[in-house]
């Protein structure tokens, strides 16, 4: 008699969400918290709260923590804290990033750090300190994000291209080092995302096959795909999620 297995259950895993109070992230954490992760939500705003509240109404086991990712004590705590209360690390979406659209003359140099350590080096030292709670516990799935702007050429993106470019590297090497441990790590190539930070694109969807800004509930679903035993052969893959927007800038 053939089986029915159920690749998307996540009810033995513990997934932590970078930049998890808004957007992507707190839809993501909703998504992966409804197949049965318990959710570990990282964020320097408090506001990260209420999705936790909203998860654990909801009958979920979620956790918020803020943790300012650029810190590298604060990124070691966390995971410490997070090994305590659920005892291993399954997933590690790194969703926390920051862009300014502006040209090497134009952005400041603050702007720039910002970009970097938020996005680059963020991603690099929760990397580093969850890798081995996740080898630990027999492996598991890091997903990085990357930026679909970096596919073509477009104006004003030269400091987030280059470190989103830097983080699609970041991916290959983590992959190829860490396939000994079952830990995975792929990346996503995301287009425009209608959250709080691009809402003044909205008016723009003629640049778009589908003729709309992508939405948090478009990211998620790859997501929960990625962090799942669906994609248990996928790794060191920077997956394109851009509704052909590759294929409109010719």
């Amino acid at each position: 008699m053939l089986q029915k297995t159920n690749f998307l259950d996540l009810s033995r895993k513990v997934a932590i969400i970078s930049g998890g109070a808004e957007g992507v992230g707190i839809e993501t954490a909703e998504l992966l918290s409804a197949y049965g992760a318990k959710i570990a939500l990282l964020d320097m705003s408090s506001t990260g709260h209420k999705g936790i509240e909203r998860l654990c109404s909801a009958g979920r086991v979620a956790k918020f923590y803020r943790c300012d990712v650029t810190k590298f004590e604060d990124c070691k705590y966390v995971i410490e804290e997070i090994k305590k209360d659920f005892g291993k690390i399954d997933v590690l979406f790194n969703n926390a990033e920051d862009a300014f659209r502006k040209t090497v003359v134009e952005i400041e140099e603050k702007e720039n750090d910002l970009i970097l350590d938020v996005g680059l080096k963020g991603t690099y030292q929760l990397s580093k300190v969850a890798i081995p709670v996740m080898a630990q516990g027999g492996g598991g799935s890091i997903i990085n994000t990357c930026s679909a702007w970096t596919i073509k050429d477009l104006h004003k993106i030269s400091a987030y291209s280059v470190i989103k470019r830097e983080i699609a590297n970041l991916t290959k090497d983590m992959a190829i080092d860490y396939e000994d441990k079952n830990i995975r790590v792929n990346s996503i190539n995301v287009d425009d995302i209608f959250t709080k930070c691009i809402k003044d694109e909205e008016g723009e969807p003629k640049d778009r096959t589908l003729n709309k800004l992508g939405m948090p509930e478009d990211i998620k679903k790859v997501i929960l795909f990625l962090a799942s035993d669906l994609s248990s052969w996928v790794t060191g893959t920077d997956l394109l999620i851009d509704n052909q927007y590759r294929l409109i800038l010719k």
